[in-house]
C-alpha cells in the first residue's frame, strides 16, 4: 500500500505518521498491493481531524473523523472504513482481494462547499470516469458519503450519468441525452 500524507495548519512528529501508516496497514488486507492512502491532518479549534481516503480496485473509501486526540482520530477513521467495508461486504466481494473476508476484523467528505456569492471555481478536479453499472455508482456514492456521483453507465453504452440522493431516501439519476 501507497501512503501520501497532508498537513493543514499542523506540524506533526514523525511518530503520528508512523502509527497511523501502521493502523492504515490494518486496511492492506482488503485490496491489492497498488492500493493507495491519502492521510489528511488537520486541527480546527481544539479538533484533530483526519480525513483518510482509501483507493484500491477502483474503489474509493472516505472517513473523516475528529476528536481532542489525533491519534484516536485516526483510530475512528479506521473503524469508519471497516465499518464500510463490513456494511457493503456483499457487494464488495468481487472487487476486493479474494481473502479479505477470511479473517475476522478488528473492532476498533467530500464536504460540499457553501458556494461563493461571485460564483467562481474555488476547485477544479479532474477524474477518470470508469463505465460501471448504476449499482455500482450508488455503493460507490454511498463509500465516500456524498450525495450525488457521476460515472459513465455501463448499461447504457458508457452514457455519462449521475446519480443521487433524494430528499425522500431514495435514488435517482441523471442521464444524458444524445
Amino acid at each position: 500500500m501507497k501512503f501520501q500524507f497532508s498537513e493543514k495548519k499542523v506540524k506533526l512528529p514523525a511518530n503520528v505518521h508512523a502509527y497511523a501508516e501502521k493502523k492504515v496497514m490494518k486496511l492492506a488486507r482488503y485490496f491489492e498491493e497498488d492500493a493507495e492512502a491519502l492521510i489528511v491532518f488537520s486541527v480546527e479549534k481544539n479538533r484533530n481531524n483526519v480525513e483518510l481516503t482509501v483507493r484500491g480496485a477502483g474503489t474509493w473509501f472516505r472517513a473523516k473523523e475528529s476528536t481532542s486526540d489525533m491519534f484516536a482520530s485516526i483510530d475512528a477513521s479506521i473503524g469508519t472504513i471497516e465499518g464500510q467495508i463490513r456494511k457493503n461486504k456483499t457487494r464488495l466481494a468481487r472487487r476486493l482481494r479474494q481473502d479479505a473476508f477470511t479473517r475476522t476484523v478488528e473492532e476498533t467528505s467530500f464536504a460540499v462547499e457553501e458556494p461563493e456569492e461571485d460564483l467562481s471555481i474555488a476547485r477544479i478536479k479532474k477524474f477518470h470516469f470508469a463505465p460501471m453499472t448504476r449499482e455500482e455508482a450508488v455503493l460507490q456514492m454511498n463509500l465516500l458519503e456524498h450525495n450525488f456521483f457521476a460515472f459513465r453507465d455501463a448499461d447504457n453504452d458508457g452514457a455519462f450519468a449521475v446519480v443521487y440522493r433524494r430528499n425522500d431516501g431514495g435514488y435517482g439519476m441523471i442521464e444524458d441525452v444524445e
